[in-house]
């Protein structure tokens, strides 16, 4: 789904809404991972993302990290089109049934975590915190960070926000220094954490 240049992420091109992903219904391109809109062809995670779809109509099954309730319409279209799929998940509500510690450590991200966002957890009141984070892979342009950086100073409300090394396009992720003072009080901020520990918290 590679963009023929870069004005297409803001010329509003990204509304048009699509009809010929199975399973899936009024999704826009711009709902799609950063990734796939990618106007680079040689893109490391889109040609990855390509060769696994391909392999996998050679496999004898497909394992999902998810449960079905969650997304049947979108599980049943796959089943369609691919060998026997099996959802699994999610896993992480297995990992404290594991009773090797020497698994234990096995996780799933990308990043390395900064324990420091469940010490600064425990000092807030109970359900008090808004987590905010945009995931492992996806990422944004520096002016929809700037937007998304004063609708949480606008809320009043104490946050956790992560923001990882590469979160915006081709540059580093900085914030306005007036946000930065308006919420040093109630607001912190970390490049991961560990996030089953965070949704887990009080």
């Amino acid at each position: 789904m590679g963009l023929a240049d870069e004005s297409y992420l803001t010329n509003g091109y990204l509304d048009t809404v699509i009809d010929w992903v199975p399973g899936m219904k009024d999704i826009r391109l711009k709902d799609f991972p950063s990734f796939v809109r990618t106007s680079d062809p040689s893109d490391i995670m889109l040609n990855f993302l390509k060769d696994e779809v391909e392999r996998a109509s050679n496999a004898s099954a497909i394992i999902f990290n998810i449960f079905e309730a969650l997304e049947l319409h979108v599980l049943d279209s796959i089943s369609s089109m691919f060998p026997p799929i099996y959802s699994v998940g999610p896993l992480q509500l297995l990992q404290d049934q594991i009773s090797d510690n020497g698994l234990k450590n096995i996780g799933s991200n990308l990043w390395k975590e900064e324990s420091g966002c469940l010490e600064w957890l425990d000092s807030r009141e109970p359900n008090s915190v808004v987590y905010v984070n945009i995931g492992s892979i996806t990422v944004m342009t520096p002016q929809h960070m700037i937007e998304f950086a004063w609708g949480l100073a606008s809320s009043k409300k104490t946050f956790l926000w992560i923001i990882r090394p590469d979160l915006i396009m081709g540059d580093e992720a900085i914030l306005p220094l007036e946000f930065i003072t308006d919420t040093k009080e109630r607001g912190m901020l970390a490049s991961w954490c560990p996030q089953e520990q965070v949704l887990k918290h009080r």
